[in-house]
């Protein structure tokens, strides 16, 4: 009754509360006091549970990211999280206080071609605006010390709380624990879902993940549940090994250990090649790699890894052969409606999730999260809000 109480007397009101903020690039997250306006038109404002620190977040503020498509400064970083509804905008109709909830930084807005098309997940709902940093109406709802604070891909989860757009938010089942589940809103559903649905992983086949952090492993986690008959990690981070075989891989290679290009080393491996080779990295040499890597005749490789900013070098003649490149985003999973399937495999333990998450810090350690994926030493860190 009391969380009840507590959830009326914010409606409607700004909400002060504690988020890391990022001021410029190249600069660690400060943890300030923000105030987080209400939920317009269409929005709802949650408190966020749980988030994780994935490499998009620390690319963005540290990596090449820094030119990424003009996303401005000061802002707030975050975008695999998990909380509870606080408080709904007018017009919203499928969410209310106290519901569990997965934001999403894919929309799902189920009205249009692209959401009505079962070959893509790709909706382009307020696109645009959450590309910059705002919402639908051009604004955000995170201020700081009187200034706007731009919302990273609409969703800003290193904050206690957020305002998010309605066709960008999951509704998940009542039991399940948010700081298991947040997994699902980006990092395990890309990786899982770039090998049962993008890549289409077949029974008996052979596979190579390059790159185990946590997309990685969930494909890895994706080509078993397939059922493929080989599936070899690479990774020049061999710590990662263990973790890779706890979540199907047959075997694992360090291209480190190797004196040639590690696609030659896959193809005498496998008699020419695998059968499905996953990108999880986000680097153009590892993506044209990992191409080079599959079979010619029937080979698939799937992008999975994100990069705004480079060239992938592709030989036209490993296309002419008969191999497949493509890419995913957020797995294939079409956002609003998949999330609360995969929560509901999590639950009845056809999935994993817990053996992704290696740390747990509260937020203002928040930076500790970012030099742990730096190092290779985390899978994922769970920022407790």
């Amino acid at each position: 009754m009391s969380k009840h109480l507590s959830t009326m007397s914010t409606t409607g009101q700004v909400i002060k509360c504690k988020a890391a903020l990022a001021w410029e690039p190249g600069k660690p997250l400060s943890i300030e006091d923000v105030e987080v306006a209400p939920p317009k038109v269409h929005e709802v404002r949650i408190k966020i549970v749980a988030t994780g620190v994935c490499h998009t977040d620390r690319e963005y503020l540290y990596g090449a990211g820094q030119g990424m498509k003009f996303r401005p400064f000061p802002l707030v970083l975050g975008h695999e999280a998990a909380g509870v509804v606080e408080s709904v905008g007018p017009e919203v109709t499928k969410f209310s206080p106290g519901d569990k909830v997965i934001p999403l930084f894919l929309p799902q807005c189920g009205k249009c071609e692209r959401c009505e098309s079962p070959k893509t997940n790709h909706c382009r709902k307020n696109w645009a605006n959450t590309q910059v940093g705002v919402l639908a109406d051009g604004t955000s709802r995170i201020s700081c010390k009187g200034q706007q604070v731009y919302q990273f891909l609409g969703v800003s989860s290193f904050s206690q709380y957020t305002v998010v757009l309605d066709t960008s938010l999951a509704k998940i089942r009542s039991d399940a624990p948010l700081d298991k589940v947040f997994l699902l809103g980006c990092g395990v559903s890309t990786g899982y879902g770039a090998a049962v649905n993008t890549g289409k992983v077949e029974k008996g086949s052979s596979c190579a993940v390059f790159g185990l952090g946590a997309v990685g492993l969930a494909a890895v986690m994706g080509c078993q549940v397939a059922g493929a008959e080989r599936i070899i990690g690479v990774d020049i981070n061999p710590d990662k090994f263990a973790k890779a075989a706890v979540f199907g891989a047959t075997e694992c290679i360090n291209p480190k250990d190797h004196s040639k290009p590690i696609q030659e080393v896959l193809a005498e491996m496998t008699d020419g090649g695998v059968d499905y080779a996953l990108e999880c990295v986000g680097s153009p040499a590892i993506m044209t790699a990992a191409f080079e890597s599959t079979k010619d005749a029937w080979g698939s490789c799937v992008i999975a890894g994100w990069t705004e900013t480079e060239v992938m070098n592709v030989k036209v003649e490993k296309i002419l052969m008969g191999r497949t490149l493509k890419g995913t985003y957020f797995g294939g999973w079409k956002s609003v409606e998949d999330v609360p399937k995969l929560v509901d495999k999590y639950m009845n333990n056809r999935l994993k999730l817990d053996e992704f998450i290696t740390h747990s810090l509260p937020l203002d350690e928040i930076n500790m999260a970012f030099d742990l994926l730096k190092s290779g030493k985390s899978i994922r860190t769970v920022i407790i809000l």
